[in-house]
């Protein structure tokens, strides 16, 4: 019998108004991790000449559409003929008026910018009006005038998308292009026989979001970058070069492939070139392979095998990368080149033993996550990418799940340079034309990456589990099969509910269980050369800040002590993968909170409340507890906070993460006892509430190591802005993070501040977004303002072109409520050379 899910029960709305904190302070040494790769978040490597990959994202211009009515949709499908004459689009000319349309910059999402609607067939995508339902608001229209230079005839040019959501309609200079229907894969076009060559050129494309790809929040329109590829005739195909390495002792032997293309008039004689450079940039070996004939409008496989003594290895603690340099050459001059990365590594599956890295046993310690944060939707910079991936590091998190779709090339190559492992899951579980080229997709696009350690081909497909277990056999095994022609490397898995002895599970290298605790010890039994893990784990339910389930404020106490049915808290599901070294880990649903599936409620509820931190990155208790067992450094949280007006007397439940040998709880300078940490647990007081002050001091080896406070504070008086950086590049792309609070007159943070702010933003950057991590908060995204919740909200600043300075201030929104002290901060924006752009 297929078990009850975390899907199904959000779909049927049978969770909603079940009865059922956290530090208000973000970790800083979150940021700082984050910060120490501060030049990473453009690491993207650049283009070998003579290849050009130039940036499409600047400069477009934007205007609704109209899914139903073709008056409001410039025309489009008014009668049967629009597609009669090849050029006949005039709203893809470059005459066209496209003046009073809205100027933007990729990449982005017009979803976050909606109203909220009280529509309950929207929960799971946030409220979102998008849909067929929405005709005026899930249609968006992209244009953009460029130059092509007269010296690039007889080049190939492709127009690339890393991802639009959902279906686009493509022209170009008044041509229909092609379409592309997929919400997460990347995709291209090949512009050059439609290109005027030394004039200007016209692009318009059309998205339509009225069809979705999942259940949770998706964005809507071009929300991951653009290029504009120029290369030879002769050249590379797209994501078909790899490096496969494998360690034998202390050297390790590098299989090298690659596919060139001919797109000539006629045939040519072309060989490749491999440079392998070491994490320092030198390098360490040239091979080559032999040339080939290949006829015109065809391509050619190349191979090659390299050999490296005393490799670097790639691992959670030193993330080293080589690099290969690929040349192409044809007619006595090299026609392409391009440079990617590489990890050598080796990462097993073990029934017995669990999960090795590099021979060493590694439990998996990760989370799952969705595209999407506070103020951007999910249109995010390529900065946040790492922001977020240096808070789950910071938690102890060694590995994220990309749920549940192919990732943005950022958020995979940050994983490469942080040190963090990943399960990369395709969106679409099929085996048709369509479901294998997505999956084909993602495999060639990421198999160098050494972060990933398993491909998943699915999640949570009951019926091909159950009730189709014939045909999900099938599809799995096509899958799969796939999968290890294009990458031999890595094992298959997908994230099953349910007892995975049928259907698409007979197919897979490693068993993935979502929940479930009940079975994997009986399957380990029973199928004793399979190995295990959690592929998802945990659901566990809390509101950062919040101490006390309230329905009637839809919010969940911080205590971790709630979890809807299918779920676990975080110490049932961590003690029982952590104490079987059969049991490889897993992944926490969710490391941070996500627009849609708002749980345990509904309306007003806007997003979940899942996540170890919010939707801005700020942590909720629980993270402190991940912190304590999945970290090395010495971990002591105190929880709550000591503001308690109304209630003296009460008592109050005091909680205690920590991971040393002992803990002592002081009520205002009275001891109210010692307690043994017990391992992978918490500890627990209960006291009565008088204001002052209440400490915990842990112990190690008999010494007091760590104390932590928390006081009981004034009222607010005065507001603070923190960035994570001070100073960002001026490149139109970087951003600064800035944590937003209120002090009372001793400087102190107010934890129950929830003061209405406004930001006035000046200088060379813009506000492009802001949050505060309350899932019931409907306040716009995109407006300078913010209420704050539970002493915190968050600005994200994004900085131009120009160097110089950013300057915000902060101050109190309204006439009602005490006066507060604004602030004003300085951000600086240093020049830096610019990515390659399109013009």
């Amino acid at each position: 019998m297929p078990r009850i899910t975390r899907r199904s029960l959000l779909r049927s709305g049978l969770v909603s108004g079940a009865a059922l904190s956290v530090s208000p302070l973000i970790a800083r040494s979150a940021w700082a991790t984050a910060n120490a790769l501060e030049s990473a978040s453009t690491a993207t490597i650049p283009a070998l000449a003579p290849r050009e990959r130039l940036l499409f994202d600047f400069d477009w211009k934007f205007q609704f559409g109209n899914s139903i009515d073709p008056a409001k949709d410039l025309g489009f499908g008014n009668g049967q003929g629009d597609f009669a004459k090849t050029g006949d689009f005039d709203f893809a000319k470059v005459k066209f008026d496209d003046s009073k349309w809205r100027s933007l910059n990729l990449p982005h999402d017009w979803a976050v910018e909606l109203p909220f609607v009280r529509d309950e067939v929207q929960n799971s995508h946030g409220y979102k009006p998008v849909g067929r339902r929405y005709p005026g608001t899930s249609v968006g229209w992209y244009r953009r005038i460029f130059d092509i230079p007269a010296t690039d005839l007889g080049r190939r040019i492709t127009l690339d998308f890393d991802g639009v959501f959902r279906s686009v309609l493509l022209w170009v200079n008044g041509i229909f292009i092609g379409r592309n229907d997929n919400g997460y894969a990347p995709f291209h076009f090949d512009l050059t026989d439609f290109l005027i060559y030394g004039q200007k050129n016209a692009i318009v494309a059309r998205v339509d979001a009225s069809f979705g790809d999942g259940w949770f929040y998706e964005g809507a329109g071009i929300y991951r970058h653009v290029w504009l590829s120029k290369t030879d005739r002769v050249h590379i195909d797209k994501f078909e070069s790899y490096a496969r390495s494998a360690v034998n002792g202390n050297t390790s032997t590098v299989s090298l492939g690659t596919v060139i293309q001919n797109d000539g008039p006629q045939a040519a004689n072309a060989s490749v070139t491999w440079k392998l450079l070491d994490p320092t940039g030198k390098i360490v070996e040239t091979v080559e392979a032999a040339s080939q004939s290949i006829p015109s409008d065809r391509s050619a496989t190349f191979i090659a095998t390299a050999k490296i003594n005393s490799p670097q290895l790639w691992s959670i603690e030193s993330p080293n990368l080589y690099s290969a340099i690929v040349t192409v050459e044809s007619g006595g001059k090299a026609t392409d080149a391009e440079r990617f990365n590489f990890g050598i590594r080796t990462a097993v599956f073990d029934a017995d033993k669990g999960f090795t890295l590099n021979g060493k046993p590694l439990k998996i310690q990760g989370t799952c996550n969705h595209q999407d944060h506070a103020g951007v939707g999910a249109a995010l910079p390529d900065r946040l990418q790492y922001f977020r991936l240096g808070i789950l590091k910071e938690m102890g998190g060694n590995a994220v799940r990309t749920s549940h779709n192919m990732p943005t090339p950022e958020w995979v190559e940050g994983c490469d340079r942080l040190g963090l492992m990943m399960m990369c899951e395709t969106r679409q579980m099929n085996s048709s034309p369509e479901g294998l080229a997505q999956l084909e997709a993602m495999i060639n696009r990421y198999r160098n990456s050494p972060s990933i350690i398993l491909w998943s081909i699915g999640n949570e497909e009951n019926e091909l589990q159950y009730r189709m277990a014939e045909q999900g056999a099938k599809i799995g095994t096509t899958m799969v099969r796939r999968c290890h022609e294009l990458d031999p490397m890595r094992p298959v898995s997908a994230a099953v509910n349910g007892n995975n002895e049928q259907g698409v599970s007979d197919a897979l290298d490693v068993i993935g269980f979502n929940y479930n605790l009940a079975s994997p010890e009986s399957f380990h039994k029973k199928h004793p050369k399979l190995a295990i893990y959690g592929s998802e784990t945990a659901s566990a339910i809390s509101t950062r800040g919040v101490y006390s389930t309230d329905p009637l404020r839809n919010t969940v106490s911080s205590y971790d002590v709630n979890q809807p049915g299918w779920g676990e808290t975080a110490e049932e599901w961590w003690k029982f993968y952590a104490t079987r070294d059969w049991a490889t880990g897993g992944f926490a649903w969710t490391g941070f909170d996500y627009r849609g599936e708002p749980t345990p409620y509904g309306w007003p509820s806007i997003n979940s409340q899942f996540g170890i931190v919010d939707m801005c990155g700020y942590p909720k208790d629980t993270f402190y507890y991940y912190k304590a067992w999945w970290s090395q450094e010495p971990v002591l949280h105190l929880f709550p906070h000591w503001n308690w007006e109304g209630r003296e007397g009460e008592p109050i439940k005091l909680w205690v993460y920590s991971n040393l040998d002992e803990v002592e709880l002081f009520v205002n300078g009275a001891s109210a006892g010692s307690q043994k940490v017990p391992h992978l647990g918490h500890l627990e007081w209960t006291v009565k509430y008088h204001p002052g002050v209440i400490e915990a001091r842990g112990s190690k080896g008999g010494k007091v190591v760590l104390s932590e406070k928390r006081e009981t504070t004034g009222e607010p008086v005065s507001i603070k802005l923190i960035a994570d950086r001070t100073e960002i590049d001026a490149d139109g792309e970087d951003i600064a993070v800035l944590r937003v609070e209120a002090l009372d007159k001793q400087g102190r943070p107010v934890p129950t501040a929830n003061n209405f702010l406004s930001f006035k933003v000046s200088g060379e950057g813009q506000f492009i977004g802001a949050g505060n991590g309350d899932p019931n908060c409907q306040e716009s995204d995109k407006d300078p303002k913010r209420s704050l919740f539970n002493g915190l909200a968050q600005v994200i600043l994004q900085s131009t072109k120009e160097p110089g300075e950013i300057h915000i201030e902060a101050v109190k929104e309204g006439w009602f409520g005490p006066e507060l002290t604004p602030a004003k901060l300085t951000i600086t924006t240093k020049k830096v050379e610019l990515r390659a752009q399109v013009t």
